[in-house]
């Protein structure tokens, strides 16, 4: 994969923090400034996918969900009676 070179500003207590972690981790602080970005992408994803299950599961079933939720808890009563 193909780097791309870039500039950024940062206070300079974060700077010196990145640099100390950088040398404690033994990497580039380049490489220190990849790992903490895709880092950050990865949760940001996350979190994006969490809303929108979260958006998906906030409307109550409607009166066809509820119908087979029906149908599904009779045929699972069904299978485990008796096994109790």
């Amino acid at each position: 994969m193909a780097n791309v070179k870039t500039a950024i500003s940062l206070p300079e207590s974060l700077f010196k923090q990145a640099e100390a972690v950088a040398e404690e981790l033994k990497v580039s602080r380049s490489r220190l400034m990849a790992l903490a970005l895709e880092e950050f992408i990865r949760r940001r994803q996350n979190l994006q996918l969490l809303e929108k299950i979260n958006a998906a599961y906030a409307d109550p079933p409607d009166e066809e969900e509820q119908a087979m939720l029906r149908t599904i808890s009779r045929y699972h009563r069904r299978i485990v009676e008796g096994e109790w």
